[in-house]
C-alpha cells in the first residue's frame, strides 16, 4: 500500500536571505518532522530545528512535535527578536520627553 504524500512549504528568513522550500511528506508527519525532511537546517547552520519557534501562516504553534501538518501548510521558522518592541517604544518616549523638557 502506497503512503499518501502531501505538500507543505517551509519558510525561513535570515538577515541576509530568505528561502521557501516545497516539501512532500507522508500524511501524518509532524511539523518538526517536516522541518527536518526539508533539509533547511543544512542551508542555515545557525538554526536549531529541534527547538526553534515555528508557526503556520503567521500563527505560532505551541506543540510542533505533536501537531501533524496538513496539505498546503506554510511552516514558518521564527528568529528571536533582537530588541523587545515594548522596550524600544519606552526608550523612544523617554527620549522625546527629555528633548521636550530641554526645549521648554
Amino acid at each position: 500500500m502506497v503512503e499518501a504524500m502531501i505538500e507543505v512549504e517551509v519558510v525561513y528568513a535570515a538577515v541576509d536571505r530568505q528561502v521557501l522550500l516545497t516539501v512532500s511528506v507522508p500524511a501524518g508527519t509532524t511539523i518538526r518532522g517536516a522541518l527536518l525532511e526539508s533539509g533547511i537546517g543544512q542551508q542555515f547552520s545557525e538554526l536549531n530545528l529541534a527547538e526553534c519557534p515555528v508557526g503556520i501562516f503567521g500563527k505560532v504553534i505551541a506543540d510542533p512535535d505533536t501537531r501533524a501538518v496538513q496539505s498546503g501548510d506554510r511552516i514558518e521558522i521564527y528568529r528571536p527578536l533582537l530588541a523587545d518592541p515594548k522596550e524600544v517604544r519606552r526608550l523612544r518616549a523617554a527620549k522625546a520627553a527629555e528633548a521636550k523638557a530641554r526645549n521648554q
